[in-house]
């Protein structure tokens, strides 16, 4: 008896599962003029201006051409982005909604509910970043030196960012919060992450405070991954950004289970 229950309970929980991922893939899709697009002309721009006007003057970073070694960096850009605001974004509106509720009393888990919202995240990440390596195929001719690293790094930033964006819903009161991080926090450390320039440029003091970002990890994880070639080992690379994915994971389930600005 107590088997039937826990197969019935594992049904309920993979049903609920893959339902909320359903939701939140449609959601993106359906207006994906504004969800998917504007990252791929971002992209482009920056391709136009930074990897064609100034890097045909700087001609080398790393020991690449210039445009090469921008584009992991671009890529894994918009795949941070666009991870955290897709659920930051959505977990705000079931609240607002208050959609969030009726997920609460459904006898489903907590874990199921976040790994749902993670896994539309990740979709959205993986999305965006595929559209833009497709457009730097226009500006160069990358071809990934490590096929599984560039893919794990890849799927596990995307799973960061989509915890972080569900902290950063759970706390949002209002919808400028969800804006205040991207804004305030992730853009400063993603432009300072190493997309632009190699940190062996800067000060050995600079050098040791640029450590401190962890966007830094993820940029020179995915670009070994792509180029062969990194800042940073990539041992500890994958070591802190597993170390984040379970820290962010524990406090996202933790504050699901606490009913932190959802239960009043």
């Amino acid at each position: 008896m107590s088997d039937t229950n826990d197969n019935s309970h594992l049904a309920v929980n993979l049903v609920a599962f893959r339902t909320i991922v359903v939701r939140e893939v449609m959601r993106f899709v359906r207006i994906w003029v504004q969800t998917i697009t504007p990252p791929a002309i971002n992209a482009l721009l920056y391709m136009l201006i930074f990897g064609g006007l100034i890097g045909s003057r700087i001609e080398e970073m790393g020991g690449h051409p210039y445009m090469d070694f921008i584009v992991p960096g671009l890529i894994m850009m918009a795949v941070i982005i666009n991870s955290y605001s897709n659920v930051s974004s959505s977990f705000f509106s079931n609240k607002f909604q208050r959609n969030i509720e009726e997920l609460l009393i459904a006898p489903i888990s907590n874990f199921t509910i976040l790994a749902g919202f993670v896994v539309g995240g990740v979709c959205r990440g993986l999305c965006v970043g595929v559209v833009v390596a497709v457009v730097s195929l226009f500006f160069t001719k990358l071809v990934p030196e490590h096929y599984f690293i560039t893919i794990a790094v890849t799927i596990l930033t995307a799973i960061m960012f989509s915890l972080g964006g569900l902290i950063n819903g759970i706390f949002a009161r209002s919808f400028d919060d969800i804006s205040i991080v991207p804004n305030f926090v992730l853009t400063p450390l993603t432009y300072l992450g190493g997309i632009f320039y190699s940190i062996e440029f800067l000060s050995p003091f600079w050098q040791t405070v640029s450590l401190a970002n962890p966007v830094m990890y993820m940029i020179n994880g995915f670009r070994f991954g792509i180029l062969g070639s990194s800042d940073i080992d990539i041992r500890v690379a994958f070591g802190v950004i597993i170390a984040f994915i379970i820290v962010l994971g524990f406090i996202a389930l933790r504050l699901l289970n606490r009913g932190v600005g959802i239960k009043h």
